[in-house]
């Protein structure tokens, strides 16, 4: 009889994280047979769950095994150094919510290997359902600000041709983490609004970022004054200007800019940091004054976090690193004026255009000039037209996304953007290699739709009507296990980080993974459709393996799209 229990972990999305756990917890539950935890041996420690297994992701190391145990652990683990044989039982038997079926293991030199039950697993997935490997495993609450201090009035607003390549880094990563939050059931809002029909709206669309915007008659001198009063009336206000003004300033002389000088407004952010106890903050923050431009930034934090039904939201302030000192001088007038909400700086490094100088709108018209060369040369006269014109423009942003989001956010990024010579639509780099192969899916599911308007193939079976044990090819494999089945758990780990307590100014988030997974996934694909033949001949005693190949890529396809649907890209459905 199968219990509730039983149906719900046979129903559970398989995942990696469970495994481990399941895996760990089997190799270290024999109490007798193992090294107290909490003394030392020598040097040796009792090692952490975490570390005791490792998941294979190498298509060598997979045509052996999908988990290891390397043997370093089992000295410390063993009073004899070898896995006994209890144990061997409970982790070829290890079972549990999410955990992957175990088909066998052994001990080797290396370690102790454990496979999966590949077939098991496959149709696990691919029967299951899909979308439960699409979204994060558990969804988050809380309120997040991303705050892109490029885009504030200082003090005229931002144009393309004013916005550096390091401050458009800024605003793109802005925009993804808001997707992927999103995702993960954070309520997120953008920061500043923007003016509808602006330059730098338009701009920003056509890269297809969907920034918020106000109406032309709006203001929001309200909250401004609102702002002002709170830092006149801050503890952290200095007084000595007005003493300085009172003494110095006479007949004859030159009467000084009422909001510079003049009544300014001057706060000791030195006082906040250390009254606050917060860490990580530049050591030459001192005294602040505060500028118009400042009392706008700040009323457009207030207007952002004014609807959060939680009592206190997370503002990620996403700056470059040259802009980074004055956010946090902003951040500490925020909490000066009476703001008690968490603030942390995503912090970007710069953008390096080496023997050239570019700004935003130089560097997409260079990307979409050469996107459009490369197209010409491949296809011709095909190339026009509106279909064409947004297959350029979302090419364009593909490729000038996966170059500025593919690095480590903290680190340089350094293009080419000599004028000569395309964008190559070949070669496993960026944001065009992804796309590519991502049209290629949908261009075989046309192939297979017409195969079956001519009769050639029957419509596609349910799976509970499939052998997944004929997906032997070991590309099959390493595309399931490398992504369809991590995925969901690489979503989630943004919204881990955010939610982790943290001492210091700066957070660290692997905002790159999104793209290197793609570029990643994209290079396996490219190396399986290159060698395996989908739609074979239309013999019936090959249409069980053609159909669960097909199923297969069908996941992956919405793999693609639920991936790109991160970065606001549209996947292209031809080329």
């Amino acid at each position: 009889m199968i219990t509730m229990e039983n149906t719900e972990e046979s129903s559970s999305p398989l995942r990696i994280t469970p495994t481990v756990r399941a895996l760990s917890s089997a190799l270290r539950a024999t109490r007798c047979n193992v090294r107290d935890s909490g003394r030392r041996d020598g040097d040796r420690i009792f090692p952490e769950p975490e570390k005791l297994w490792f998941k294979e992701s190498s298509a060598k190391n997979l045509r052996t095994r999908d988990f290891l145990s390397p043997s370093s652990m089992f000295n410390t683990l063993f009073a004899d150094g070898q896995v006994p044989l209890a144990v061997m039982s409970r982790i070829l038997s290890v079972q549990g919510r999410g955990v992957l079926p175990v088909a066998g293991g052994e001990v080797m030199d290396e370690g102790l290997r454990v496979r999966v039950d590949r077939a098991a697993a496959f149709r696990a997935v691919l029967e299951g359902g899909i979308m439960q490997y699409l979204t994060p495993p558990a969804q988050r609450e809380g309120c997040v600000v991303l705050n892109c201090p490029a885009l504030h009035p200082k003090p005229e607003p931002p144009t393309p041709e004013s916005l550096t390549l390091g401050q458009l880094r800024t605003i793109l990563l802005a925009d993804h983490m808001g997707a992927l939050l999103r995702g993960q059931g954070f309520t997120v809002s953008m920061c500043p609004l923007l003016p509808e029909e602006s330059v730098i709206v338009n701009f920003l669309r056509t890269l297809g970022i969907d920034w918020p915007i106000f109406p032309a008659n709006w203001t929001n001198e309200e909250r401004e004054e609102k702002i002002q009063e709170a830092l006149e009336k801050s503890a952290y206000r200095e007084r000595e200007i007005e003493r300085d003004r009172r003494t110095n300033g006479g007949p004859g002389k030159k009467k000084p800019d009422k909001v510079e000088n003049e009544g300014a407004i001057k706060i000791n952010v030195k006082r906040v940091i250390q009254d606050e106890g917060l860490q990580g903050y530049d050591p030459s923050l001192g005294t602040c004054t505060v500028h118009r431009d400042s009392v706008s930034h700040l009323a457009q934090l207030d207007l952002a976090t004014a609807d959060c039904t939680f009592a206190t939201a997370t503002a990620l302030h996403v700056t470059s690193c040259q802009d980074e000192f004055r956010q946090q001088q902003i951040a500490m007038l925020w909490r000066a004026s009476g703001a008690t909400h968490i603030q942390r700086h995503l912090v970007c490094g710069p953008v390096k255009t080496p023997a050239s100088q570019l700004s935003s709108a130089q560097y997409l018209q260079l990307r979409r000039g050469q996107m459009k060369e490369a197209s010409e040369m491949k296809y011709g006269d095909q190339v026009e037209g509106q279909t064409w014109d947004d297959i350029i423009r979302v090419m364009s942003s593909a490729t000038i996304r996966f170059e500025l989001l593919s690095t480590v956010h903290t680190s340089p990024v350094t293009l080419d953007v000599q004028t000569e010579g395309g964008v190559s639509t070949k070669g496993p780099r960026g944001g065009v290699f992804v796309m590519y192969n991502c049209a290629r899916l949908h261009t075989l599911f046309d192939s297979y739709d017409r195969g079956v308007e001519k009769g050639l193939y029957p419509e596609i079976p349910d799976s509970s009507d499939l052998d997944f044990s004929a997906l032997k090819e070991e590309g099959e494999w390493l595309l399931l296990f490398n992504y369809l089945i991590p995925f969901s758990e690489l979503l989630d780990q943004s919204g881990q980080a955010l939610a982790c307590e943290g001492v210091g100014a700066r957070v660290s988030l692997k905002t790159e993974q999104i793209c290197k997974f793609l570029v990643s996934l994209s290079k396996d694909f490219s190396s399986y459709y290159n060698r395996v033949h989908v739609l074979g001949e239309p013999l019936p005693h090959l249409f069980n393996q053609m159909f669960c190949r097909l199923y297969l890529l069908r996941a992956l396809r919405e793999l693609y799209h639920s991936a790109l649907e991160t970065l606001n890209l549209p996947p292209i459905r031809q080329l």
